[in-house]
């Protein structure tokens, strides 16, 4: 079979299509026709080599597809069923396995395609809403990168739950594409004092919490956008890992809270994956919360993928398609 696997750590063109073995599902594991993935940041700094990771290696975790067959101890599933996962070993190439305690199946609503663009996302998107930061009616929230494939989905859930919703884009474009998503403000955070702007939006109030992926160019910043015992929810490093810091600032800036949150930790009991993906599918499939696919590429162009989302110039989320 075809898969994307690196021999070394660099750029996009490390990335390689090799022919390699067809996997084969151990006793709890699913084997899957991979049929659409989801390109996540990790990937770059996986392939960059910041993620150090044995070489070489088949990229990828997050996908949807079909399974082929099912190990010998799996319960629940059986081939033909349409599953998504973000555990998937090596999820970009033609077949994949994946630990069937972490895969969901699809509802006949929602498309294998729809699925892969909103897994990682979406289940990221419900639990800093829902529980990091469990958002509700009066709440002010600050979203960062509001375009991107977390941020849309926030965005239009933050605003199911009663939030007001400030959110920064690189673009005019995107940001109108935030503002479609629920965002009441915009703000380009490139050209503008976006904690300046935050406080005049506020009346001087500040926001009750920042969701920030950006990461090194946004945070010092963002602390400053918090009202008293604020929350910075710093889930991602799109522009780098931010410097150590004096905890001391949260004290001086008003009790603030900070916690870098990841996915794993919100999933980890079957239950709550279960109860979180019942939410985004059914939020799906009543057309409540808007999937954006930013943009579709075959397994041949996944160097492009990368690029472009390196770039940070995308909106929505890429995937590939097999």
């Amino acid at each position: 079979m075809r898969a994307v696997r690196i021999h070394r750590n660099g750029g996009p063109e490390v990335l390689q299509i090799d022919e390699v073995p067809n996997p084969v599902a151990a006793p709890d594991e699913l084997l899957i026709d991979v049929e659409a993935v989801g390109i996540n940041f990790i990937e770059i700094y996986q392939r960059e080599g910041l993620y150090p990771r044995p070489l070489p290696f088949v990229m990828g975790a997050e996908a949807a597809g079909t399974v082929r067959s099912v190990g010998s101890a799996v319960t629940g599933f059986k081939p033909g069923d349409r599953v998504v996962s973000q555990s998937f070993k090596g999820a970009y190439a033609e077949r994949a396995v994946v630990p069937a305690i972490r895969a969901v199946q699809i509802p006949a609503g929602v498309s294998t395609k729809q699925a892969a663009a909103s897994w990682l996302q979406g289940l990221t998107a419900h639990y800093l809403a829902t529980s990091t930061f469990p958002l509700h009616q009066g709440h002010r929230a600050l979203v960062h990168a509001a375009a991107g494939g977390v941020g849309l989905m926030l965005c239009q859930m933050a605003k199911m739950r009663g939030a007001t919703i400030y959110g920064t884009a690189s673009t005019e474009a995107k940001r109108a594409l935030a503002h479609e998503a629920g965002a009441d403000e915009t703000i380009d955070y490139t050209s503008t004092d976006f904690a300046a702007e935050v406080k005049r939006l506020t009346n001087g109030a500040g926001v009750n919490v920042v969701y920030d992926s950006v990461g090194k160019t946004t945070f010092e910043k963002s602390l400053d956008c918090l009202m008293r015992r604020g929350m910075m929810v710093l889930f991602g490093a799109s522009s780098g890992p931010v410097p150590p810091f004096d905890p001391q600032i949260l004290n001086r800036k008003g009790s603030l809270f900070l916690t870098r949150p990841k996915l794993d930790d919100y999933i980890h009991a079957r239950e709550e994956l279960e109860s979180r993906s019942r939410d985004l599918f059914s939020w799906i499939e009543r057309g409540e919360l808007k999937v954006r696919i930013g943009g579709e590429f075959p397994l041949d162009n996944v160097a492009e993928a990368h690029r472009e989302l390196q770039a940070r110039q995308t909106t929505g989320k890429l995937v590939l398609v097999l």
